[in-house]
């Protein structure tokens, strides 16, 4: 009979200590799983914040610049005043700039005629990966090539995909950091297209 409660009791004892250690991998998975969703949230918030945050160069006329064209040709952002202008900087291996790509070229196609005019700045090492890239995409709309001081001069450019919104009047009215709703492309377009307050000064 003692050997049997002595077994008993070695049993129970064994129970507990499993339960205990159930317990602290559970509390210790759920701590890790509370710190996992604070950090994303805290990193939403910044992206949303920064989306949110007006530019220093809002209102200002728009940096103008000279880039060679995947043709060779220079693009002078100075000769597209009196057009609304999608400023896209973006780069090859850029996910959410794969994304929007065929957004963009949809809005060429359809804002196009309103005198409507996306450019992409891409920010690639090399021309090569850009044109293979352009001719996938059936992309519509001019691509230069960028460099640093391009991007010095937008504000820096720290993260990719950012699109500026330039209107008639060469000003720049909005920026977007991150993929981006095409409705509010849209939104915004429709808006500098009919404004008078972005036509350019005679």
């Amino acid at each position: 009979m003692p050997t049997i409660l002595a077994w008993t009791g070695r049993t129970k004892a064994t129970r507990l200590r499993r339960a205990i250690s159930d317990l602290l991998v559970n509390r210790k998975k759920l701590l890790i799983g509370v710190v996992v969703i604070a950090v994303a949230s805290g990193i939403f918030l910044v992206k949303d914040s920064l989306r949110r945050r007006p530019t220093p160069l809002q209102g200002m006329l728009a940096p103008d610049f000279s880039l060679p064209q995947l043709t060779g040709e220079q693009l002078e952002l100075s000769d597209y005043r009196g057009k609304v202008v999608l400023l896209d900087f973006w780069a090859t291996w850029c996910d959410p700039c794969r994304e929007e790509m065929p957004r963009f070229v949809d809005l060429q196609n359809k804002y196009g005629s309103l005198g409507f005019q996306v450019i992409g700045v891409s920010m690639d090492d090399e021309p090569g990966p850009v044109r293979d890239f352009c001719q996938r995409f059936k992309m519509n709309y001019p691509v230069v090539m960028g460099n640093a001081k391009i991007g010095e001069l937008y504000g820096g450019v720290l993260g990719l995909p950012i699109a500026f919104l330039i209107g008639r009047d060469g000003r720049i009215y909005a920026r977007h950091i991150g993929a981006t709703d095409i409705s509010v492309f849209d939104k915004e377009i429709v808006n500098l297209a009919q404004s008078k307050s972005s036509q350019p000064s005679s």
